[in-house]
């Protein structure tokens, strides 16, 4: 007797863990009325230069001073290193560039948010960045161990429409979630974030503390909200179909590149209108920082077909 009410304790036991496995997975799925019908592009490719010469030099102006990038930059005072490292180098670039912390720092200036959770403190910066970008239309969010370089970004989504749901970046999969890696950085359009901001309202759909049995990382939590609002993670590419987003470093990538690709290193390493690199140094930030802005081989002009200036008053590189 004893033995079949232990067998019915396990079944009634593992019967319970098989629904809430069923719930969890449903919770990655988006809900019945998600809008999924306008979504037409997976690889988002930057313009081709054939692609630019089809538009007037009028029409060229006006895109590229058009796309500026508000930049979310999640920081922490115990990576002030790092932090000092974004603000000196690649975010100078921005046309706005706003740091969020989560407590209060003396060293350097950001918004405090007051939070120590990071999804509900990537939450919280959203929202502000949503409620301050004035005319600003897309939004770049990175942590300060990323290196990136927003012309290229700006280049990306040039002939891009804001007000489109875009969500997208070095795309990645688990299980039957698609996402964008938080440590290749993540561009979103105005349109994308304001359906967020409203998906946040919804606590069943998006909640800021999570409800299952382990812990999603922020960029899956962040992927699974824009899926109910039929967001849908995009990979970004060149016009020949090469990555933009690197989720390792510079270094790295050319270390792998040596071993795979001896004859052809550079080709192999990465592409030459990169957006981010990963996983570097504060030092090595600052190398990148005179290799992109800086240096110039005498007489190699590469004949680019329109300029994207830095924001009035400000003084980067």
């Amino acid at each position: 007797m004893l033995s079949d009410g232990c067998s019915f304790m396990k079944g009634m036991f593992m019967g319970g863990l098989f629904c809430l496995v069923l719930s969890l997975l449903g919770s990655l799925s988006p809900g019945n009325d998600a809008k999924i019908d306008g979504h037409h592009h997976h690889h988002v490719k930057a313009p081709s230069k054939d692609e630019l010469k089809r538009l007037s030099d009028t029409e060229v102006q006006e895109l590229s001073n058009q796309v500026q990038v508000y930049c979310v930059i999640m920081v922490q005072p115990k990576i002030l290193v790092y932090w000092v490292a974004a603000v000196d180098t690649w975010s100078k670039h921005c046309d706005k560039a706003v740091f969020y912390t989560s407590e209060s720092s003396k060293a350097l200036e950001a918004v405090d948010l007051n939070e120590k959770d990071e999804w509900a403190r990537l939450r919280k910066a959203l929202v502000h960045a949503y409620e301050n970008a004035g005319d600003l239309r897309w939004f770049f969010v990175a942590q300060p161990t990323t290196f990136a370089i927003i012309e290229n970004l700006k280049y990306l989504v040039l002939t891009k429409d804001p007000n489109e749901p875009f969500y997208l970046g070095n795309a990645m999969k688990s299980g039957e979630l698609e996402y964008v890696s938080y440590d290749s950085g993540i561009v979103l359009s105005y349109e994308a974030l304001k359906r967020l901001v409203h998906a946040f309202q919804d606590e069943n759909k998006c909640p800021e503390r999570g409800h299952t049995l382990w812990k999603l990382s922020e960029d899956k939590q962040l992927a699974v909200c824009l899926k109910y609002t039929g967001v849908f993670a995009e990979n970004g590419e060149d016009a020949r179909g090469k990555g933009l987003f690197n989720s390792k470093s510079v270094n790295t990538l050319i270390a792998n590149s040596l071993q795979e690709n001896p004859t052809n290193v550079v080709e192999g390493c990465c592409s030459d209108m990169a957006v981010t690199f990963n996983g570097m140094s504060p030092n090595q930030m600052q190398v990148m920082m005179y290799g992109v802005y800086r240096l110039r081989p005498y007489g190699h002009d590469f004949h680019d077909l329109l300029v994207f200036y830095p924001p009035e008053g400000s003084d980067n590189d």
